[in-house]
């Protein structure tokens, strides 16, 4: 069994920034790649940013230049610090972590930009 934990969340004012972290857990080998997604009230989850195993990493259009994905893979951690944080970036951030076999998702945590 495996187990998904998102955590740094809150409500941060426009500009500000938050690191989320996420960590997995349990009996597995072999993680091939770790994903935050983000689910706004009334949207579709989207994907935010993926970090593979090989350290590469991919951004949505609307994030590139704030956001930054990070992962220490020897603690099957990974982080995602936001700076310059927009209202639109209000959501629930949710951690992905695929393994070979299927993959596992966290319980989500919130992120709330308002003044």
């Amino acid at each position: 069994q495996v187990q998904v934990v998102e955590s740094g969340g809150g409500l941060v004012q426009p500009g500000g920034s938050l690191r989320l972290s996420c960590a997995a857990s349990g009996s597995f080998f072999g993680i091939l790649v770790m994903v935050w997604y983000r689910q706004a009230p009334g949207k579709q989850r989207e994907l935010v940013a993926a970090v593979l195993s090989d350290g590469s990493t991919n951004y949505a259009d609307s994030v590139k230049g704030r956001f930054t994905i990070s992962r220490e893979s020897a603690k099957s951690t990974m982080y995602l610090q936001m700076n310059s944080l927009k209202p639109e970036d209000t959501a629930v951030y949710y951690c992905n972590v695929a393994l070979a076999q299927r993959s596992y998702w966290g319980q989500g945590t919130q992120v709330t930009v308002s003044s």
